[in-house]
């Protein structure tokens, strides 16, 4: 075995995916490093409640329109160089907001640190079925979400406390020192799958025993699991025949319209569309200024209901891993059953006359938190309808249900407060955020409309394909 133990074969695959796991922990921070600091980047830049909300809404648009083009770039290029890659440009990003005091110049710090984000997420999740088994990934993919809400623990008081204690820009330029140290180590421990190199090994062209000795966990799947869950043939997918002359974009454009001619891959989409936006808006922008400036409770306060948020789902990724492994034919309904109660207890908030009591907002906290823990199960279905092939671009496609929902959220929150004329921290008011937070029902309503539209047409698919598992 060239001096590689039976132990570092069977170590590697949770090596390489623990360091791929914390540099998504970075990219959470990095994407909610406004989580507490809403109100301070008003005062900072001096804007609006609709200029803030743009921070957010481009970022998100950048992370949810690079989905599909990262997705494409990871099928060919491989998960290390895409994760390696992000991190510098989430670096980058953190270190211009670090140094300006410009509206313009820090929306493109924005812009960078989505960009960077865009490429993490996706790419550690297209590592799990190269190296761990089926009955794994499940868990396995709520772990991974464990751990990025931990990162979203830290920006939700810790990076605040910094800020406060050390100044804009030392806060931001720490954010950054840490991410470049989870750049060199992925450079050295991220491996796209048993036999290949690391970036320093493939840099160099010298290959250790470790690398050329991996093993997958996967080798330990039993023949009836791997049937049920493993991803169909490409053939399966139908072909455009008309196709006779080469245009720039239409390969991309051709592949989309196949993956989306799987009612599954539509299915995850909307299941990632519907569950994980409440938690998302809440967390990464509003949540701090409707406690504070709308409910009227005090930072302190705020930010132990935010640490809630995040601490509650990391907990539910925990119990759903297994649940979702255990009950796989269940798993949508698992899903169905969070956005409603997300729905329902938003429903009563806002109806509540006055301000709702910390008890209510407690359970609002618990409620929303299992809405990104639960939208993990998008990928569950979707590596179970999508081809092998198409499994990064698929991958980008459904984590950009998510994103598109957030930012459209996100900017019609801040466009009815400015509209209601409270959109400086000094004019917030609870009538004026109750109206403003109003907008996510319509989007759950239409998003588990879509899911259940999906959810039919998926069955009617499966059965003509002879497969099982929805």
């Amino acid at each position: 075995m060239s001096g590689v133990t039976r132990r570092q074969r069977i170590l590697l695959p949770w090596a390489v995916w623990g360091v791929a796991a914390t540099a998504y922990a970075i990219a959470i921070i990095n994407r909610s490093s406004f989580a507490s600091l809403g109100t301070v980047t008003q005062n900072h830049f001096g804007i609006d409640a609709t200029t803030l909300a743009t921070f957010a809404v481009i970022q998100l648009a950048i992370y949810a329109g690079m989905q599909i083009p990262v997705g494409t770039l990871l099928d060919r290029f491989g998960a290390s160089a895409l994760i390696l890659s992000g991190g510098l440009l989430m670096m980058s990003g953190q270190l211009i907001m670090a140094t300006v005091h410009d509206v313009g110049l820090a929306i493109l710090a924005r812009v960078f640190v989505g960009a960077g984000d865009a490429c993490t997420f996706i790419s550690v999740m297209r590592l799990l079925p190269d190296w761990f088994s089926v009955r794994q990934l499940p868990l396995l993919g709520q772990l991974t979400g464990f751990i990025g809400q931990a990162g979203q623990l830290v920006s939700v008081t810790p990076l605040a406390l910094v800020v406060d204690a050390f100044g804009w820009a030392r806060g931001f330029i720490g954010v950054a020192a840490v991410g470049l140290l989870v750049v060199l180590l992925g450079a050295a421990t991220l491996r796209d799958r048993p036999g290949q190199g690391t970036i320093f090994e493939r840099m160099t062209g010298r290959f250790g025993s470790i690398s050329r000795n991996a093993k997958s966990l996967g080798t330990f799947d039993d023949t009836a699991t791997l049937l049920a869950a493993s991803p169909p043939s490409t053939s399966i997918i139908s072909v455009d025949g008309k196709r006779t002359r080469k245009v720039p974009g239409a390969e991309l454009v051709h592949k989309f319209r196949r993956a989306l001619s799987i009612p599954g891959v539509r299915l995850a989409f909307w299941v990632h569309f519907t569950a994980p936006f409440g938690a998302t808006s809440f967390v990464l922008l509003w949540g701090t200024p409707f406690l504070t400036g709308g409910v009227g409770l005090s930072q302190a306060v705020a930010g132990g209901l935010l640490s809630l948020v995040v601490i509650t789902g990391m907990i539910a990724g925990v119990v759903l891993g297994p649940m979702s492994s255990r009950f796989m034919e269940k798993r949508v309904w698992m899903v169905i059953t969070s956005i409603s109660l997300s729905c329902l207890i938003w429903l009563i908030v806002l109806c509540w006359p006055g301000a709702p009591p910390v008890g209510l907002l407690v359970v609002l906290m618990i409620v929303i938190a299992v809405g990104g823990p639960v939208s993990m199960i998008a990928f569950e279905v979707m590596r179970s309808h999508a081809p092998a092939s198409y499994a990064g671009f698929a991958t980008g496609l459904v984590n950009t249900g998510g994103f598109i929902a957030a930012l459209l959220v996100i900017f019609f929150i801040g466009l009815v407060l400015d509209l209601q004329g409270a959109g400086e921290p000094e004019r917030y008011s609870l009538s004026a955020f109750k109206w403003a937070m109003s907008v996510q029902i319509p989007f759950w309503l239409f998003g588990l409309a879509m899911i259940f539209i999906e959810l039919r047409r998926t069955g009617r698919w499966m059965r003509a394909h002879g497969r099982t598992l929805r």
